[in-house]
This record gives structure tokens, sequence and C-alpha cells, in this order.
């Protein structure tokens, strides 16, 4: 039996972190960072070519934002979401916030896109495997509670949200914003550095990247975290306005009895998705880039062999596949932007 747990999502965004800064640290003195724990993983924050004033009082802006999105929108400690839950156990009516109602229609909205594989309403599935820890307990399902889950089908269609008010025509669905707030985290931080001035900068939340400016005369590097070596599977360019976001089963998982089970759940199965290692999309400048980040990696990691046609339901055209036996498909468009190192797998490019 192994666990992973905390150690292995901060080494995990570490390194996709890693070509972003690693040749500032002692000879760039414009570029600044900051570091927290935040959403279950490590955030890092860099400002380059601000004074340092300037540049902390922005990121220690940016940190107390996540810090508010952590605790208000957490799916198991108290929060204005499990409020939201349980008065939908109820089969009551709650009032939320105005931010709340309008995350909860924009998640509806790419939950249809998606065909309801990514589904925030199935909480219930993701409290079942054990994810709902900080440190995960390496459990399978009861079969018949599993199974009752799956008959209730719980998704976000059944919400009903009229302006600030928001109830569920099925007592079942529980809210889980894990597959969504990063990337909302990303578009409030990139708001927030505007606002205070900032032109350059890049915003790291556990591998869900994004980009605004540039490093000095050349845009920010990063790397793709490889899902089973640690070290980039592949490194690119990522210009102003532009955003990364990964689903890989190697950020929250565990094993039992030589299995791997991620916390990538397939609502029609109610099991971890096995057909996808991990999947990148890169969403070009556009409103809502940094959530689209997040929650439009999942259904094509979901749908296995059939990916493409789900990055194209969210109008995505860089994206990057590590199916389960390592091999790697690569859309004609991001493949023009990365750089394998030496000695990489093949590489299929797809249209």
């Amino acid at each position: 039996m192994v666990m992973r747990g905390i150690a292995g999502r901060c080494a995990a965004a570490l390194l996709v972190f890693l070509l972003a800064v690693m040749m500032a640290a002692c000879t760039r003195p414009e570029l600044h960072r900051q570091e927290a724990y935040v959403f279950g993983t490590r955030v890092d924050l860099t400002v380059y070519g601000e004074s340092r004033e300037l540049a902390d009082e922005a990121m220690a802006a940016v940190l107390r934002e996540f810090d508010r999105l952590h605790r208000t929108y957490h799916a198991w400690e108290p929060s204005e979401l499990t409020t939201l839950n349980a008065a939908i156990a109820r089969g009551e009516i709650a009032t939320v916030s105005g931010e709340l109602a309008t995350m909860l229609t924009d998640a509806q909205r790419l939950s249809e896109l998606g065909n309801s594989l990514f589904n925030p309403a199935m909480g219930a599935l993701i409290e079942m495997w054990g994810f709902h820890a900080d440190e995960f307990v390496p459990r399978r399902p009861d079969p018949a509670a599993l199974q009752a889950v799956l008959e209730a089908s719980p998704r976000m269609s059944d919400l009903v949200i009229t302006g600030n008010q928001v109830g569920s025509r099925n007592p079942a669905v529980k809210l889980d914003l894990g597959g969504y707030a990063k990337g909302y985290a990303l578009d409030r931080a990139v708001a927030i550095l505007r606002s205070k001035g900032i032109e350059n900068a890049l915003i790291n939340i556990g591998g869900n990247v994004m980009a605004l400016g540039k490093k000095g005369d050349t845009p920010w590097r990063l790397g793709l975290q490889h899902p089973r070596e640690p070290q980039p599977l592949a490194t690119l360019p990522l210009y102003d306005g532009e955003a990364i976001g990964t689903s890989g089963d190697y950020q929250r998982y565990f094993e039992l009895d030589g299995k791997r089970y991620s916390h990538l759940l397939d609502p029609r199965s109610g099991g971890p998705a096995d057909a996808t290692q991990s999947l990148t999309v890169l969403i070009t400048p556009r409103e809502g880039a940094g959530t689209l980040s997040d929650a439009a990696s999942k259904p094509p990691f979901i749908a296995g062999d059939n990916w493409r046609e789900y990055t194209r339901r969210y109008g995505i055209e860089h994206a990057l596949r590590v199916a389960a036996d390592g091999h790697i498909e690569v859309t004609r468009e991001l493949r023009g932007r990365l750089q394998f190192p030496s000695g990489s797998a093949p590489v299929t490019v797809v249209d």
C-alpha cells in the first residue's frame, strides 16, 4: 500500500515552476517571488520589473484572496459551500453570495460543454473515495453506496439558480469546486495584479499557471510535469494572458494492492479514470482563461482516446495527452511551441 499526498503534490508543483525562475534567483534582483500553501497545493507568485515594495504589496493581496477563496469554498470544512450542500440535502433553497451564484452558473455552462464529464455536483463520489481529506485514506467505496450515487446521477444541471437563490431538483447533488477553484483563482490573481499596476507576473497554483506580460525581453518559460518521472516532459513559452492547466493521475492519488487510484473520477462509472496519465490544455488569451484551464482539462482526461473531441468542445486547439501506456499525443498547434528533451518518447501529432 502506497500513499502520495502533500509531498508529492508540492514536488510536482515546484517542478512545473522551476524553468520559469531557475535563472533569476541570483542574477535578477528585479524578479520577486512569494510562496504559500493554499488549495491543498503549493502556490508560487513571481513579479518582474517592479520595486520590491510594490511587488510584495501586490503578491500579498493575491495570497489574501487565495486564502479567502480557500476558506469560502472549501468542500468539507465549514464554508459557504458546505452550508449550501447541507441545504440541498434537506431539499431547501439557500441564499448564497453573488460570487458563488456566478461561479455555479459558469460551472453549469462548462459542465454542459463537457457532456457532464466535468461534474462538480459529484462531491459524494469524491468523498467516498477518500479524497475529502488532507491526507488520503486508501480505500475503495462500498459498492452499494457507490451504486446508489450513480443511480441518483447528480449533475450540475440539477441546480436551479435564480439570482442569489440556489436549490436543486436532486438532493444527491453535493458540490465540490476543486476542479474549478484553482482556475478561478488564477483569473482573480491577474485582476488583482493589474489593479495594483503589475504588468509582468507569473502565477502558479499547483501546476495551473497563468502569465501576465513577460520576463524582460523574453516570454515566460515553463516546463510541463512528466507524469512518471521527476523532470519536465517538455518546455514551452507562455505569453501574456495565456494559461495552462493539467489534469494528471500523479497529483492526488493512492495505490492499493498494486493499483493506482487517482482523484480524477469518471462520473459514468464512479471510479477513477485510468486511460490517461496526464492531459494538458493551453488556453490562449480570452475572458476566464484561468478558469477554463482548470475545468476544461478534466473531460478530455476522462474521455481517454476520445480526448480530442472534448478539447474541441471548449474551443481549445493547444493540448497534449500522455496515454496510460505513456504514448504522447499533441495537437499540431501546440507541437510547434514545445521543446522535448533529447531521448524523449515518440510523439504523435494530431489535428
